[in-house]
């Protein structure tokens, strides 16, 4: 599929769905992709991004309207309904940062677009963080594989998530030092 005309609006349709539901990332088509045509590595990566961004919406809304309808219901007949408020409002102190980290690691970032929209974090917060989320994520593979061919190809598809996840871990320690030391 990398090299067929309608790559492009395939790996759209599979960077929108993957965001909100879809549990097969855009990346597997990006990769090969890039490598079949490296003069459009910087268009892939922004069809992915853009593409990506809107169904991380699509999940916010699932998330902001369906919770109420499912959700809500469940948490209440479980007991668990105030234990969901204090989660929320966990989860919106720090939402910006966890939005940056699943949108560039391999965690599944449909779970936080769908928690984004449960708990009601700032949309604006929310679009913008994934927005330079998933255009780091997409971007730098496009440029390693632009850069550097198939030879870069065994790492990334090997060990990026695992830089990423490093990477996060010391952004999140570095900033717990900042805080409380």
């Amino acid at each position: 599929m990398a090299e067929h005309p309608r790559a492009l609006w395939v790996l759209a349709f599979v960077a929108f769905i993957e965001s909100s539901f879809f549990p097969i990332p855009p990346d597997l088509l990006l990769i090969p992709m890039v490598l079949a045509a490296p003069r459009r590595a910087f268009l892939i990566a922004g069809v992915a991004t853009v593409a990506s961004v809107a169904g991380g919406i699509f999940g916010y809304a699932i998330g902001a309207f369906a919770f109420d309808t499912l959700g809500q219901p469940i948490l209440s007949a479980l007991g668990k309904d105030a234990y969901f408020a204090e989660f929320a409002e966990r989860y919106n102190e720090y939402g910006i940062w966890v939005v940056l980290a699943a949108g560039v690691t391999p965690f599944p970032y449909k779970v936080v677009t769908i928690l984004s929209g449960a708990t009601n974090l700032s949309f604006g917060v929310f679009v913008i963080s994934s927005l330079v989320a998933r255009a780091l994520r997409f971007f730098v593979v496009a440029a390693l594989l632009w850069y550097a061919g198939p030879t870069m190809r065994d790492f990334i598809e090997k060990r990026l998530g695992l830089m990423f996840t490093l990477f996060i871990i010391v952004l999140f320690g570095g900033l717990y030092l900042v805080r409380y030391l």
